[in-house]
This record gives C-alpha cells, structure tokens and sequence, in this order.
C-alpha cells in the first residue's frame, strides 16, 4: 500500500461509519416510562440526596468508580509534538479503546486548551470529582513533571502520566527479568541511558528504587552527558548528572552492562554493543527504529539479552501491559493515588509473571511451541489473559498496604473472578487469531480476487502478514482494482482463462478425473469444471500450489461448497463434515454448530458435530464445554427432535466421558450458570461456563447466528468448515471485508494445525 493509500485508510477508519472510535453506552433499562422516570426525574433525586449525606456514595450509584479522564493539552503527541488540543483527540480516544478492552474501564478524554501549569491544573481539579482516576497523557516536559506532582498531591484520586510511569514499569519489570539471566545484581550494573526526557527520567528512577545506584547511571541528552558543570540541564535532570567530564556515547557503554534507549534510531553501533560487559542488556526502545536493530545486535553478540519497542521482535516494552491493570486495581480499591509501593507491584507481578508456565492460548497466539523464560521472553505478552489477574491484585494489594485504599477487597477469590470475567468483553479472540496466523502466514487463494472487497480484504491480508495471498480471477480486472485502491505490493495473480494456465488447467483436470472417474465424470467434463473459479482454487490446494482457500464472496453457499466436496477428501476417520461459527461475545467466545452443511443431522451426526466442534475450539485455545441445546430441559420432551438430542448426549457420554458435554438443554439454561446449577445440579455443565452450543438442526443455528450478528453487532468468525482434509473456508454471500480477513486467519491457523498433525503422523 502507498503512503496516499495507508493515510486514506487511517482516516476512514475514524471517520466511518461513525466519527471517532469510542462512545456512551446506557448501562440500566430505559424501554418504559417507568425506566425512564428511575433514570431522570423523579426517579434521579433520591441517589443525589444519598450522595449529598454522604459524598462516598457516589461510587454507590455512579459511575464514578469505572471511570477515567484521559486528559492531554496536546504538546507533546507521538512523535508529531506540540499539535494542539484538538489535533490529540484521536490519540487519546486510542487510548481510551485501548483502557476499555484491556480492563474493562470507562474513558472520557479530555482535550485541555492551554499550556500554562496553573491553568491546566485548575481545570483537571474542577472537572475530577466525576472520575475516578485521571491518566495524564502526551504533555510536553518538563512541564508534565509539575503538572503530575501537583494533582498527585491536591487530589485524592489516582494519578499518572503514563509516558513516564508506563515505559518505566514495564521496562523495569523486564530489568528484573534480564539481571537474573545475566547472573548479576541490580546493585552492581552500570547502566548508560540514551535519552533524557520523561520516561527516561522516570525509568532512571524506577531502577533505583529496584537497587540500580544513582552513580551507576550515565545519561545522555541531545547536547551529550549529563554532568554536573552543565547549565542547561533541568531539576529532574540534575540528579543524574555525574561528575567530572563529559564522555561520548561510545566511550560511556564500553563495559556497561545495560545501555537503555529512550531517544532516537541507530545511535547504538555493533561496534559500541561488542564493547559492553558479558551479557549485555540492550532496551532499544525508540520507535519505529530502535537505537539498534534487533537482529543486527542478536547476530554481534549471541549473549545480548535485547527488548524493543516493536511487536515484531520478542520482548516487546508496551505501555498496554501496565497503564489498563494498574488503574484497574486503583479503581478497584478506591485509591487516593497511584504511589511508588503500586508501581513497584506492577513490576514486580509482570517480571513474576514472565516466569510462570504459559497457558496454551498464548502459545498459540504467537505460534510458539512453548514460551519459556529466558532471553527471548523476559516480559509477559500483551495478549496474555492472565495480566489483569495478577497485575490488578497485585496493585489493589499494594494500595491496601501502602494505605491508600479506601475500598479494601475482602474475598481475593471472587475479586479474581470479577477480573477474569471482565475478559470477555472484548475481540481477543480475533486478535489471538490474527496473531497466530502472522507467526507463520500461509499462502492463501482467494478465488473471488476480481470482487472489489474481495480484494480488499487480500489486500489487508498481505500488508498484515497474515498471508500470502493468491489472487484467481480475471486478471485485467483485478489489475485495475489494484490501481484502484492503491494496492500496490507484488502479488501473485492467476486467471484461469488465459492461455498462460492452459498448462496448468489441464494438468488439473487430468488429476481431478483421475480421482473422479468411476463417479461419472469424463476428462472433458474435468476440463469443463477447472475454467470454474472453485474447482481451479480447490485443485491448487491439492495440488500444493496454495495452502489454502477462501470462496463464497459472490455465491450462495450451496453452489460453492459442491465443487469444494468434490475436490477436497475428507480427513481420515471423518464420516460427517460440518461448519462452526465463532461468536465474540461480550460473554467470551462461543462456538455454534453446525451452521451452514447439514440440514437435519441424526443423533449419530449430532455426536460427531460436536467432537469436530471440540477440536476447532482447541485449535483456538478454548478448552470446549458443549451444551446440546434444544427446547428440551433434560427429558421435558419426548418429542423426536428432543429425543435425538438426547440419543447424542448419550453417544457423547459413552464414547467419550472426558468430554464435558450434556444436555438436551434449552439455550438460556445453558447460558445462564446460576440457573443451571440451581435446577439441573446433576449435570456436567453445572458451574461451567458453556463455549460450544450444539444445534438440532441447521434452521436453528443458521438463525441463532444470524440473529446475534445482527441485532447485537457480534463479530462472527465463520461459517469454519470442519472435517476437510485441506484448509478450505467459505464466507456467507456478501460477507464484509473484516469477516473475510478474519476467515483467512483461520485458514492460516487451520493450515498451520494440519501440517503440525501431519508431522507428528509422520513421526
């Protein structure tokens, strides 16, 4: 994509279908009159006159208590610097998406309109008694220093500017992480820092709270070292000036043991690196060129113990590790203030956490085989859902010691719950999947490629390293939707029409009547099916030409999937295909089936639905609990469509009593956990949280999905065709651009899962 494209693309994105990227949503009922008098007048002044007795009980019947102002004046945004007020608003709506699905909080931004101390902080502390913390965003030092200080001091709610504070965290935690490989002490590395602003000063700051000595720290600014004969230097800057004199970058890392990078690309040669002390620590933090590159240090020293900025280079220093838990646990306990014994929590649950065993999602997200500690993992990944676990405990916990706890938490257990249950209002799902699918991108056919959104969707796809995609269709057409919308990368394109395939075509036909032949197709015939788009795509992925497959853009499903069925084998052991869609729910994720192959599946078909079902959820790393729905409540029907719901729970608890399935259950039941548990306590699914709904029959799923699409605006993955013995998905007729891109993750995912299969059947 060129510069004009990418900048196009951005500004869609905030400008469409709606302007901006956050909004307000009503929590309570407001259908009746009745609702709508509790909601205003009258209804509204009995809270106010509680909260008038008792100022606390805002956090009682407000929404004071989830709510944060993320408040910028502008002076100091990425790297575009002093833009003004309104020019930051995007930034911090961004920053307010990003609060909302890390944790689960409310954001107002707030876009202040002056660059004077006093004035700004007079204003923050007029509008604080609606928020229950103010997250200081993009203010230019040194005035951001004061403006901290002050409203810590002269409000009693959390604080912090997360430029400095968020980088010195996760930084931090990280340092922890890496002196323990190193095999050294805190107290003895001698740490040189390129940068001298505001994270860097608060880095600086943080290390010596960790023990790092403030004579150990060798600072740099942009007119060199920080020594103490300067005149130029700030207050805050001052206390890391050394004396003596000056050295020169090169001459201050020779035998250091850290070198912290907070300030501009390339200024760390391998030259400088080689001269360091064994085990080296290299935060490269600028963005997006770090002061070294990732792999030119990796390959100058094999014993460097490296962090970046960059989410394509392990140990990735994110802000989005700290800013969302350590509010969360403010929040949570009702702190006055977010101070030091906080921080050093947070850094202290992320290095820790950094050392626990990985969950398999995680695993999965970022295609490893296993994350292990140890060089190339010395902080959490930001997709990991068990930060807001530990990081949010770990700082509620600090502020009830510390004593700025209004609000203590009494039961960890069900706080625990609380956190792990917020998790579900969000995409993570779609995220994990994307991720999983750039760690090991596929080549993928998209056999509609001459289809404008069609293209759009390879195009992201590309640009995203999710895949490498396979463009099949009529090439003039797609060259000029290429030019069209700025779809410039060098991909491959193949149009089955032209003489140049003529080769290829035939060679396909011969191998598809070759496996068809004594099912009434002819050579002829074959040749015939391969100028159809479908039979060409599918045979490129039996033929290893594509790994996978993507159709269904411009046809309705059961015209596509016939030329699928035709060229694909199932895979061995398999008797029954079937389709899921996976639902992001603001409950988490779950699994609907079948919903697009088999009209009215029999008991037996039921049973083998919901076994492939269980190993989609798995290869999402989502260990299945299986409601076998109905109308039905175990037994309340004798009803045939009841009874062979039943007969298929009784399959599945036979033939597989690991599996947590039961029912027949109707779908509120099986939903509703306090329900469950309190009139059928008998069954497997009593206390569990379902993620996999099994349908009777395709008119209930086909609809049920439907539905959720639409009127709740639930992003649906799918329909995923399970049980082929080859990567090959179809998307609903008129599928959007973002449900295309996310089924060409799964095909990546579905891919990569296939061929790890068949090299452990090989070994």
């Amino acid at each position: 994509m060129n510069q004009y494209s990418k900048r196009r693309e951005a500004l869609l994105y905030h400008a469409k279908p709606h302007p901006g990227k956050i909004q307000v949503v009503p929590t309570k009922a407001y259908a009746t009159q009745r609702d709508l008098s509790l909601a205003y007048s009258p209804g509204v002044a009995e809270p106010c006159l509680e909260i008038a007795k008792d100022i606390n009980n805002v956090y009682k019947y407000t929404a004071k208590g989830n709510l944060v102002a993320v408040i910028s004046n502008g002076t100091a945004v990425l790297g575009l610097g002093d833009i003004g007020p309104e020019a930051s608003k995007p930034v911090m709506e961004g920053k307010g998406l990003l609060f909302k699905i890390f944790a689960d909080i409310d954001v107002f931004d707030i876009e202040v309109d002056t660059k004077d101390i006093d004035k700004f902080v007079e204003t923050v502390k007029n509008i604080a008694p609606t928020f229950g913390g103010i997250n200081l965003e993009d203010i230019k030092a040194p005035e951001s220093f004061e403006i901290e200080r002050r409203l810590v001091e002269e409000l009693n709610i959390p604080v912090m500017h997360d430029d400095q504070h968020g980088t010195a965290i996760i930084s931090s935690a990280a340092l922890l992480n890496a002196v323990e490989l190193a095999g050294k002490k805190v107290e003895d590395i001698k740490i040189v820092v390129s940068g001298a602003g505001s994270a860097a000063l608060a880095c600086a700051n943080l290390y010596v709270l960790l023990g790092v000595k403030t004579e150990n720290i060798t600072m740099f600014d942009v007119n060199g070292m920080l020594v103490q004969s300067r005149t130029d230097l700030l207050g805050f800057q001052m206390k890391y000036a050394q004396p003596g004199e000056a050295k020169t970058l090169a001459e201050a890392v020779a035998g250091a043991d850290m070198f912290l990078g907070l300030s501009v690309g390339n200024v760390l040669s391998p030259e400088m690196l080689l001269s360091m002390a064994n085990d080296p620590i290299v935060f490269a933090m600028a963005n997006p060129v770090p002061e070294i590159d990732y792999h030119t240090a990796v390959n100058t020293r094999q014993d460097v113990i490296m962090a970046t900025g960059r989410s394509d280079n392990p140990n990735q220093v994110n802000n989005v590790l700290g800013f969302p838990y350590i509010f969360r646990g403010a929040l949570d306990v009702r702190a006055t203030k977010i101070n030091e014994a906080m921080k050093m929590a947070a850094v202290h649950a992320l290095a820790e956490l950094a050392k626990a065993s990985v969950p398999e999602q995680v695993n999965i997200a970022y295609g490893e085989t296993k994350l292990i500690f140890g060089r190339d993992y010395i902080i959490p990944k930001p997709f990991d859902p068990r930060l807001i676990a530990v990081v949010a405990p770990a700082v509620a916990r600090a502020a009830m010691e510390s004593g700025v706890a209004q609000k203590p938490i009494a039961d960890w257990d069900k706080y625990n719950e609380e956190l792990l249950e917020r998790l579900g209002n969000d995409n993570k799902m779609a995220r994990l999947l994307t991720n999983r699918a750039k760690s090991e991108p596929k080549k993928v056919v998209f056999a509609e490629a001459d289809q404008l959104d069609v293209l759009k969707a390879a195009q992201i796809v590309m640009e995203e390293g999710i895949a490498e995609p396979i463009l099949l269709g009529n090439r003039e057409t797609i060259e000029e939707l290429k030019h069209e919308i700025g779809f410039d990368n060098d991909v491959l394109i193949v149009d089955p029409r032209s003489q140049a395939e003529d080769e290829r075509l035939n060679r396909y036909a011969h191998a598809f009547w070759k496996a068809r032949r004594r099912r009434g197709i002819s050579e002829l015939d074959a040749q015939k099916m391969m100028t159809q788009r479908n039979y060409f795509a599918a045979m490129m992925v039996t033929q290893g030409d594509a790994d996978g497959m993507i159709t269904g853009y411009s046809r309705n499903y059961p015209v596509t999937v016939k030329p699928i069925l035709q060229v694909i084998n199932r895979t061995n052991g398999v008797s029954r295909i079937a389709t899921t869609n996976l639902m992001l729910t603001k409950r988490g994720p779950l699994f609907l089936s079948d919903t697009a192959i088999n009209p009215d599946p029999t008991a037996e078909d039921l049973a083998k639905i919901a076994l492939l079902t269980a190993r989609t959820a798995r290869m999402f790393g989502v260990e299945p609990v299986i409601a076998m729905v109905s109308y039905s409540n175990f037994g309340s029907s004798q009803e045939p469509s009841a009874l062979k719901v039943r007969e298929a729970v009784a399959i599945l608890h036979k033939n597989n009593p690991e599996l947590i399935v039961d029912g027949e259950v109707q779908a509120d039941f099986a939903l509703n956990q306090e329900m469950h548990q309190d009139k059928f306590p008998f069954s497997k699914l009593a206390g569990k949280k379902v993620n996999v709904m099994i349908f009777p029959n395709l008119e209930a799923s086909n609809i049920t999905y439907k539905l959720l699409k639409e009127l709740n605006k639930t992003v649906s993955i799918g329909p995923i065709i399970m049980g082929l013995e080859k990567p090959v998905h179809i998307v609903q007729f008129g599928a959007s651009v973002a449900e295309m891109v996310n089924m060409a993750a799964v095909t990546v995912v579905d891919a990569q899962e296939k061929e790890k299969r068949l090299k452990m059947v090989q070994k």
